[in-house]
């Protein structure tokens, strides 16, 4: 992460003036956090996500599988390929308990160590870290980027400004070009951007995302997290006395005050604290931790590598500013105690119910047919009789193939004393295609009731026998 600072004290923009020596704000014009780039153990884990959550994003869409690109959204034809699995609209129930996980994957590691999501995974956080690496690479470090947005402009000024936001445009562009790529197929999307063909959607979706992404991690940055994010807001009902969260150990750090290396603080009367205020300077929202606990903290932890520094430059023990929890901090825990207390009922409810619907998951996934049949009564033609005094239905028949072969399938029908099915020839269905297949159901008249009666329609793929579809329906019997 880098070093926030503030560059000119706090203004405000006046309401009203009511008197000569009053006058109300309405807002206070946006700091300028200028983060300074820290290392450490926590920001090696930043950046291990941070490559990781782009190799997945940017390389997917490039990745052959049979024929086509691994993962395909493919909205034209409505159908959604995943690697081996191909999803159609009819599919959204697995999207749902997707989207349930997720939620349930939060509230578990929220209530565990507070926002790890938004320290390490979050979109915002990620691009923001990627562009404040560019910006440093072409600006230079902290001192340097203030001390030029500080200089007269001039050609050298404009030059590194224009190398800079041109370097954010073009990843800000590849961003919004990939992201449509999981859409439209990425080497077709390719080729249009060769000869300029784009479609008009895809063309508004690039800028779209590309432009948000410009805006958000580029120019917004921390006021993203502080002012748009709702997560932020909410975040405090899901803590508890024992959620690990990043805090500053007031007893040991108060007072603080500056001092030479190596000095004991309690021969000085002080606290480990120097005042050094690097962990400030870290902060990408530019708050002090040492405040306590603020719903600006995305949890980065940039503060505890850079505190970690100072104390073991200044010979004391590391951990000032460190993940502890509220119990932990009044009691004078150590590390066994917390991680006892992290197993609470809350947390093995939580996890019960993650484990509980990622199983189901998993279990739906794996055990998922091949083969989907919706059979629709034809309501155009009502129950007529036809040749041999027998009873006929008509019903339509969607059958979906949901693999990339093409398969056989035959039909055959039950539930009524001497039911047959026209046609009963077997038929073909592409390779993940979905056909529209008419047959006739006749019975004898005396084998049903007058009214509704319940059959059967099966389909079946002929060279698997355990890929069937039996699907119920009304067979109408005239009165």
């Amino acid at each position: 992460m880098r070093q926030p600072d503030i560059q000119n004290p706090e203004k405000v923009e006046p309401l009203s003036k009511a008197s000569g020596d009053a006058e109300d704000t309405l807002y206070a014009v946006r700091q300028k956090v200028y983060p300074r780039a820290v290392t450490g153990r926590f920001a090696t884990w930043r950046w291990i996500l941070v490559w990781a959550t782009q190799v997945l994003f940017y390389g997917l869409c490039w990745v052959p599988w049979n024929g086509r690109q691994a993962v395909l959204l493919d909205v034209v034809e409505r159908k959604f390929y995943i690697f081996d699995w191909i999803f159609w609209p009819q599919d959204v129930f697995f999207l749902a308990i997707l989207l349930i996980i997720s939620a349930y994957s939060l509230f578990f590691f929220t209530a565990v160590a507070g926002r790890l999501w938004c320290g390490y995974a979050c979109p915002q956080t990620v691009y923001t870290e990627i562009f404040m690496w560019i910006e440093e690479k072409i600006e230079g470090n902290r001192a340097q980027r203030m001390k030029l947005d500080q200089s007269p402009l001039d050609a050298r000024k404009i030059g590194v400004k224009v190398a800079k936001f041109g370097a954010w445009g073009v990843l800000s562009f590849w961003t919004g070009f990939t992201l449509v790529g999981y859409f439209t197929p990425i080497r077709e999307l390719v080729r249009e951007a060769t000869t300029f063909s784009f479609g008009p959607w895809e063309i508004f979706w690039i800028c779209f995302y590309g432009g948000f992404t410009y805006l958000f991690a580029g120019v917004m940055r921390e006021q993203v997290c502080k002012y748009m994010c709702p997560y932020a807001r909410f975040q405090g009902v899901m803590f508890d006395p024992d959620t690990l969260v990043i805090t500053y150990d007031p007893e040991r750090g108060e007072p603080r005050g500056a001092r030479k290396r190596g000095v004991d603080p309690k021969v000085i009367s002080k606290g480990d604290c120097v005042d050094c205020g690097i962990c400030v300077q870290v902060c990408p929202t530019g708050i002090d931790i040492r405040n306590g606990m603020q719903y600006e903290c995305i949890g980065c932890a940039a503060c505890i590598d850079a505190c970690d520094q100072v104390m073991e430059k200044m010979n004391y023990p590391k951990g000032l500013i460190r993940y502890t929890t509220e119990n932990a901090m009044r009691r004078h825990w150590g590390r066994k105690e917390i991680l006892g207390h992290v197993m609470r009922p809350r947390i093995l409810i939580y996890a019960g119910v993650l484990i509980a619907i990622c199983s189901a998951f998993v279990w739906g996934l794996a055990t998922r047919s091949t083969l989907r049949v919706d059979v629709i009564k034809d309501r155009s033609t009502l129950s007529r009789e036809v040749e041999g005094g027998l009873i006929a239905n008509v019903y339509n028949l969607q059958v979906m193939n949901m693999t990339e072969g093409t398969r056989r399938f035959s039909l055959s029908a039950s539930g009524l004393e001497g039911i047959r099915i026209t046609p009963a020839a077997p038929f073909e269905v592409d390779a993940a295609g979905l056909k529209s297949v008419t047959v006739e159901v006749a019975v004898p008249p005396e084998s049903g009731k007058a009214g509704s009666n319940t059959i059967y329609i099966e389909v079946k793929a002929l060279d698997d026998e355990n890929v069937r579809a039996r699907e119920k329906t009304a067979f109408l019997m005239p009165r």
